[in-house]
C-alpha cells in the first residue's frame, strides 16, 4: 500500500496545469505602471505623430546640410588676397613664396591675416605655390578660402517662424555671377530678409567674390543651396508662403501686391532671359518693377533690393 502511495504522488506531482499560488504575480500586476508619459510619446497619439513627423524633417535637413558644403577655392596675387582678407573673406590658409620680395602690400597681408587670427601662415617654394595655382600669376601669395556651408531651403523659413517672424526670402533663378548673388545677400541683410535660395547647378555659388560683394553681411545671411528649385519653392508654398515672381510682363506692379507684407519668397532672374518656364509657372504672382527711364531689366542685386524694400515697408 505504501508502495503504491508514492507512485500515485509521483504521478500527481507530474501533472501539468496550474500551480497553487500566484507566485507574486498577481501582486505586482496590481502596482502602479509609474507615471504617464507625455503625449508626445505615446504611439498612436497625435502629438507623437506631430513630434515623430519633425524629427524625420529635422532628420532629412542634416542629411542634406552634410551634402552642403561647396569646394575649397584659391585667391592668388598680392591685390587680391590683400582685399580678400581686408574685406573679411574666410581663409584657412595664407601660402607665401619662399624669399619673396617683401614689399608693403605682402606686409599688409601678413599682418590682416595673423590680426584675424585663425588663419594658417605657410611657407613655400615658387614650385609648389605654381603647382597649387595651375600655373597662376600668384606673386607669392595664395590665399586658401574654406568651403561654404550651405543652409537647407526648409531651414530659412523654419528660422524665420521659429522667431514668430513672416520669412522674406529671395530665391534667384539662373544667376551666375558671383557679384550678383554678394549684392542680393546685402540687400536681403539690409532689409531685414532671413536668406538666399540658389539652385545646385547652373548657378552662382558662395566664392570669394560673392563674399566681397557682400561686404561682411554674408556672415550673418545664410545662404541655402536647393537641388531642384521648382521642388524647393513648391515646399515654401505648401508650409503658407507666397511665391512672387519678378519679370517684365508681370501681371502688376510691385507696389499693387499686397502679399508683400506677409510671409513671401522673391524669385529673380537672370538679367536678359528672367525667369525660367518651370519656375515662372510655379509662382504665384508675377510682377514687374515700373522704369520710367526706359531701361529693359535690371541685374538681380538691384532687382531684388527694389522688392526687398517694398516688402519691408509694407512690414514697418
Amino acid at each position: 500500500m505504501a508502495g503504491n502511495s508514492q507512485r500515485r504522488n509521483r504521478r500527481t506531482s507530474n501533472k501539468k496545469g496550474a500551480t497553487v499560488g500566484s507566485g507574486g504575480q498577481r501582486r505586482r500586476g496590481l502596482e502602479g505602471k509609474g507615471p504617464t508619459p507625455p503625449a508626445s510619446a505615446r504611439k498612436g497619439h497625435v502629438k507623437n505623430r506631430v513630434a515623430n513627423a519633425k524629427a524625420k524633417q529635422a532628420q532629412r535637413r542634416q542629411v542634406a546640410r552634410r551634402g552642403g558644403k561647396g569646394s575649397s577655392e584659391m585667391v592668388v596675387g598680392r591685390n587680391p588676397v590683400f582685399e580678400a582678407l581686408r574685406d573679411g573673406v574666410p581663409a584657412s590658409t595664407l601660402y607665401v613664396q619662399q624669399f619673396i620680395d617683401n614689399d608693403e602690400r605682402v606686409r599688409d597681408a601678413l599682418k590682416l591675416a595673423a590680426d584675424r587670427g585663425g588663419i594658417n601662415l605657410m611657407e613655400a617654394p615658387r614650385a609648389e605655390l605654381d603647382r597649387m595655382t595651375n600655373g597662376l600669376n600668384h606673386q607669392g601669395l595664395v590665399l586658401q578660402v574654406p568651403p561654404y556651408e550651405y543652409a537647407h531651403p526648409e531651414d530659412l523659413a523654419a528660422a524665420a517662424f521659429d522667431d514668430g517672424e513672416d520669412p522674406l526670402i529671395v530665391a534667384l533663378d539662373g544667376v551666375t555671377d558671383p557679384r550678383n548673388l554678394g549684392a542680393v545677400v546685402r540687400s536681403v541683410s539690409a532689409f531685414g530678409g532671413h536668406g538666399v535660395v540658389v539652385p545646385e547647378r547652373r548657378a552662382a555659388g558662395m566664392t570669394a567674390g560673392a563674399w566681397k560683394t557682400a561686404a561682411g553681411t554674408a556672415a550673418r545671411t545664410p545662404v541655402a543651396r536647393a537641388t531642384n528649385l521648382t521642388r524647393a519653392l513648391e515646399a515654401y508654398q505648401k508650409a503658407g508662403i507666397t511665391v512672387v515672381g519678378l519679370a517684365a510682363d508681370g501681371d502688376m506692379e510691385v507696389g499693387e501686391l499686397e502679399a508683400l507684407g506677409g510671409p513671401v519668397v522673391i524669385v529673380v532672374g537672370s538679367e536678359g532671359k528672367g525667369l525660367s518656364r518651370l519656375v515662372g509657372e510655379t509662382c504665384d504672382h508675377l510682377v514687374r518693377i515700373p522704369m520710367p527711364g526706359g531701361a529693359e531689366s535690371l541685374n538681380a542685386g538691384v532687382a531684388a533690393g527694389v522688392v526687398l524694400y517694398e516688402a519691408a515697408r509694407r512690414r514697418a
